[in-house]
């Protein structure tokens, strides 16, 4: 292999929990130019394993990759000089045009294409339902779970977005816990914490969020400020504690299928002899 590959600078829309998977997944293939465009007030549930906690933390570590918090470009080549992912706060993606990325990875994980283009980059990967291969993006990677997930389409789209979680243990829409109206979360609980059904997990302003069914508490968003019906809580039922800290089955596949879009494009017909 080239190994002018290892030198591929990557834009990751988003820093939540799928694309911290993807992340994750290329830095440790030694792609480790990778920079995540984030919001302001990051909305992530499951934090523990997600870089979008930067915003908040200015640096944060999953499954031993770190990150840390970028406020130009020039702080961006400084954290990867440090061995570092960088994070920075740009929803208008406009560092895609001032670094002139390789690859952009669009993993906002929307549920629809919000804007990426095909000429952002010389590899465009749109992860999930949203994009249309080869029409918006070079490649998209399904991340639906199930036979196809981490399956990479270079003609075709992923399966559309059905609004109801993959079942665990029985358990669908029950696991994820939602806002009953706009208001301010205020914890009771926290990541990690078994909770019994009807327990009460959060308060949104005065109204009390509770337990639907007996587990661990896998994913809890900020004390922030929510719209009605927002994701605030993950409880899985399976309580596995070590589950709130290390990447899901889902994320990481959805890396694998993005690390090998990466690969099939730039080592496909010497692509690579041309990265700088």
């Amino acid at each position: 292999m080239n190994n002018n590959i290892l030198n591929l600078k990557v834009v990751i829309k988003g820093a939540g929990e799928m694309a911290t998977g993807i992340a994750c997944r290329l830095f440790m293939a030694n792609l480790k130019q990778i920079v995540m465009t984030e919001i302001a007030k990051p909305l992530t549930v499951r934090r523990t394993v997600a870089f979008s906690e930067v915003i908040y933390e200015k640096e944060w570590m999953v499954e031993g990759v770190a990150a840390g918090l970028a406020a130009s470009a020039d702080e961006i080549v400084k954290i990867w000089k440090e061995g570092k992912i960088a994070v920075i706060i740009d929803p208008e993606w406009k560092i895609i045009e001032e670094m002139k990325p390789d690859v952009v990875i669009d993993a906002i994980m929307a549920k629809r294409n919000i804007g990426t283009k095909k000429n952002e980059a010389p590899l465009v990967i749109g992860a999930g339902p949203g994009f249309s291969a080869p029409q918006d993006v070079h490649a998209v990677v399904e991340s639906n779970r199930g036979q196809n997930l981490g399956r990479v389409f270079y003609n075709g789209t992923a399966e559309p977005h059905t609004g109801i979680p993959g079942p665990v243990m029985g358990y669908t829409t029950e696991r994820v816990l939602r806002t009953p109206h706009e208001g301010m979360v205020k914890h009771v609980k926290a990541i990690g914490d078994y909770v019994k059904k009807g327990e009460t997990v959060m308060f949104v302003n005065d109204t009390p969020v509770q337990a639907p069914f007996d587990g661990l508490l896998r994913g809890l968003i900020r004390e922030i400020h929510v719209e009605t019906n927002e994701k605030i809580g993950d409880i899985d039922p399976k309580a596995t504690k070590e589950y709130c800290y290390i990447i899901t089955e889902k994320a990481r596949a959805i890396g694998g299928g993005v690390l090998e879009a990466i690969m099939h494009f730039f080592l496909h017909n010497n692509r690579a002899e041309s990265i700088l």
